[in-house]
Parts: C-alpha cells; structure tokens; sequence
C-alpha cells in the first residue's frame, strides 16, 4: 500500500485520514497472517519517477495487490472487503452504528472554519451521541469486543480532533464522555492503530495547508493592492518549515486520570 508522506520531512506517514483507515485495515489482516503488508509513504511534491509514470498525479492511497493497483477510496474498500482474504469479516452491516459516526468529521471541519459557539456546540452534540453509543452497547469497540471498519474510520478522526481542535480552537473532548475515552484508551493500545497514527505536528500541519489553501481562495477575489514595504517577518515561513523538520515527533495518546479503563458494566460511563 501507498501512502501520503508527511508534508512537514516527506518521509514518516502523513495524515491522510482514509491513508491511516486502509493502514489500520490491512494492518488488522496482516496480523492474522492472511496477507504480508507493506506501506511505503509517498512525498507528493517530490513523487518518485515510477511512481509519477504509473500513477500520474493521483494521490494515495493505493493499494497494489499482486500487480494490480486499486485507486479511489471506494474501490480500494470494496476491494478489502471482496479480495483481500478474510477482509469481509472487517465490514460488518451495523446501520445504528454507521448513522451515529456519520458526519462527525463534517461538524469538525466546520468546527475548524467557523470557530464559534454554534460550531463547537454541533461537535459536542455528535460526540455525546458516540458516547451514548459506547455506553449502550457496552463493548471494547464500536460494535462488540473486536475491531471493524467502523472503529478504523471512528479513530483517526478521533485523534485529529484531539489534536487540531486543541491547536485551532482550544477544543477539548470533554472528560465527561468517558466511554469516549475509554474506547480511545483501548485504540492506543493496538499496534493497527499506533503503527499508523500520523504524528501530532503533520496532524496540525495538515490543517494549516488547508487554511492556507483557503486563504489563497479568498485573496483571489480580493480588490488587488500594491505595497513596497518588506516586511521583517519574510522568512518566517520558511523559517517555520524548518523548525517543524528539526522537531521530534510527538504523538498524543494519554487519558484524563478520571477514566476508568478497566471496566464496561458500571452506570457511570458518561
């Protein structure tokens, strides 16, 4: 499988949400020992001469079967799911289950635009849900004691909005949803998932391309002006680039001390 490199040193694993979903997959079924797996990450900006030849500009993830490549994040599930020995067991039909994750990294995102109350609001009303979930069907995971495809796209999710909501917005996943927490705390334990979780800075810098990306947007329609002045802060983009290479990744996984994370029957899990 390929997936998107960090943007920050374009070579440890970038956060590419659907990248680190596949990862988690996959990762699940090679501890089975039903496939060997092997991820290499690929730098966009500076994509290796095959890579440009076979795939053009089509970013990961891809996932080379035997030869055969799967683009598209549709056709790379469908082809786990149909393909990949034992990856059926992994999609489950759990249509509660599926409505309830729905939309959450919708509300995030506008969350990370907008900024304001009503936003947060909405975010926090979709997590009491996912925590209701958990405390209702009182299991490890989403849907019973063992992984699926719905707690590898829960997840990583989970961990942008830990860390860039926090970075963005002071926004913190509150200590009361503690079956949240404890569905987290479990997460944190599994190879699929730390062996795949990008790094809290390309987490961050992740997004702050994407307001960078916006910000462009918005100049665009802006009335031009011109300016001779240079201002002292010139470099300090590329300043900060460089800084963010020299830095040792770090990676968010603790739990408020108020969890209890051995537990599922008590009446107190929220």
């Amino acid at each position: 499988m390929q997936s998107l490199a960090s943007t920050i040193d374009g070579r440890r694993k970038g956060a590419c949400l659907f990248c680190q979903e596949y990862f988690m997959d996959l990762y699940l079924l090679a501890e089975l020992k039903t496939i060997s797996l092997k991820v290499t990450t690929v730098d966009m900006l500076k994509p290796p001469p095959d890579f440009r030849s076979n795939f053009d500009s089509t970013p990961p993830p891809i996932l080379i079967d035997r030869g055969q490549a799967v683009l598209e994040n549709e056709k790379i599930e469908r082809y786990i799911m149909k393909s990949i020995p034992g990856g059926h067991n992994l999609f489950i039909s759990d249509k509660e289950t599926a409505t309830t994750i729905e939309n959450l990294y919708s509300k995030f995102k506008l969350m990370l635009t907008k900024r304001d109350e009503p936003s947060k609001k909405a975010l926090l009303v979709h997590l009491r849900n996912i925590n209701q979930h958990l405390d209702k069907r009182n299991s490890r995971f989403l849907t019973g004691d063992t992984m699926c495809c719905f707690d590898t796209e829960l997840m990583p999710r989970l961990q942008h909005i830990r860390v860039a909501g926090k970075y963005f917005s002071e926004f913190e996943i509150p200590e009361e949803f503690g079956r949240i927490w404890r569905y987290m705390y479990h997460m944190y334990q599994l190879d699929a998932f730390t062996q795949s979780c990008p790094a809290d800075q390309d987490i961050i810098n992740h997004y702050k391309l994407q307001q960078g990306a916006r910000m462009k947007k918005h100049e665009e329609l802006e009335t031009p002006t011109y300016t001779a002045s240079i201002p002292a802060t010139l470099q300090q983009g590329a300043r900060m680039k460089k800084h963010e290479e020299l830095e040792t990744p770090t990676y968010t996984a603790s739990i408020p001390a108020t969890v209890d994370t051995n537990h599922y029957n008590n009446n107190n899990g929220h």
